[in-house]
């Protein structure tokens, strides 16, 4: 009776292992089913996978050494600079040690946490061996650039607007996963930006679609802060930034703008409501591609007639966002008022003279005037 219950208890094991099917002596059977349950007793589980300690470095007690090698993932350059429509190469590198003789599977994922308040990390490319796949509005944009072994850095081309922000490299190898953050910003300027039909018009979504119209994005507070500290922006209007404040530098501390009491600072009205809350803008750009010129014509033009001559020329009538970086990065110095794409009259200075403005460099602005008037013109021109 005992040894009828032990075999179909033995039937029973080999069954749910899916065994007895099998034309095999039921002692082979057995033989084999003990060593698989040592072999499991003695691994390590981890997500759902066994791993042997195998290594003449584990100690028996759960830790593996991976025979002594370690990865290290590192960024010589943490914090990168770019404009925007160009091109970057974010910067990660990896390596052994001590140095492998032969090559590692290693996977490669980059994430990206923007600079607009997001807090979750979402997938820029993953990339296992020859394998790789990206995500989102970086498809078609982003590879990996591999110029020597260990190198995973990240190259996004081109550029877009909204491309700032925090990137992280982590490169996994086994049970082993390192990973580094470097922060990608933009060189440009900012500008303060309004409605035509006058100051504080813009609900947040406004302010957005106002500087994109322009060839701009909301600025950052930390780029305002960049612009107020740096090139000493000076604006008493409160304009909305990309995470949802509304702020404004000041540089000269003066009655109109919170009194004199007052530091030098960007002050801050906090969180403001997105649909309700009217403010004016601060544009952020980057960079141009092509060219902006103000059109020698022999005639002045108004608004309409403008538009005409700058398309008669191949080309369209410029943005603000161009004409401010133009004016910042390729040194645009025009004493010459023109129409500009929102049907306002600006015009760039860099060498201040005199009947050329104030004494400080910058884009003067005479507003936005009635369209029936006559002035110059700027272009804008796309080079290939």
């Amino acid at each position: 009776m005992h040894r009828a219950q032990h075999r179909l208890h033995s039937d029973v094991v080999l069954e749910s292992r899916g065994l007895v099917n099998m034309r095999m002596k039921r002692p082979l059977l057995l033989l084999l089913l003990l060593l698989h349950l040592v072999l499991e007793s003695q691994a390590l589980r981890y997500n759902n996978y066994y791993y042997q300690d195998l290594s003449p470095d584990g100690n028996g007690n759960g830790e593996i050494y991976f025979s002594g090698v370690r990865l290290h993932v590192e960024s010589p350059q943490t914090l990168v600079s770019a404009v925007q429509g160009g091109n970057v190469t974010l910067p990660c590198v990896y390596r052994y040690e001590p140095e492998v003789s032969a090559p590692r599977r290693t996977r490669v994922k980059w994430f990206w946490q923007p600079s607009t308040g997001e807090t979750k990390e979402l997938h820029v490319i993953v990339a296992f061996g020859s394998r790789h796949r990206s995500y989102g509005d970086f498809k078609g944009r982003v590879r990996l650039r591999r110029s020597t072994p260990g190198d995973a850095s990240l190259v996004i081309n081109p550029l877009l607007s909204d491309d700032t922000g925090r990137y992280r490299c982590e490169i996994i190898d086994g049970l082993e996963d390192e990973s580094v953050t470097v922060e990608l910003q933009f060189r440009g300027i900012v500008f303060p930006y309004y409605s035509p039909m006058g100051r504080y018009h813009f609900n947040f979504q406004e302010a957005k679609e106002a500087c994109e119209q322009q060839g701009a994005c909301l600025a950052t507070f930390e780029q305002l802060f960049a612009a107020w500290d740096e090139e000493k922006l000076d604006w008493c209007n409160a304009g909305w930034l990309a995470d949802g404040t509304a702020q404004y530098p000041v540089s000269v501390p003066r009655d109109a703008c919170g009194g004199t009491d007052l530091a030098p600072g960007v002050r801050s009205y906090g969180i403001r409501h997105k649909t309700t809350d009217r403010f004016d803008a601060f544009c952020f750009t980057s960079s141009i591609r092509g060219e902006v010129y103000f059109l020698q014509h022999q005639l002045k033009l108004n608004f309409s007639e403008a538009v005409k001559e700058c398309a008669q020329d191949g080309a369209q009538i410029a943005k603000v966002g161009q004409l401010y970086a133009a004016w910042r990065f390729v040194g645009l110095d025009q004493c010459d008022a023109g129409w500009v794409a929102d049907g306002s009259v600006r015009y760039p200075i860099t060498k201040p003279r005199a009947n050329c403005g104030p004494p400080e460099p910058g884009v003067r602005s005479f507003g936005f005037l009635p369209q029936h008037l006559k002035y110059g013109v700027y272009c804008h021109k796309v080079r290939w």
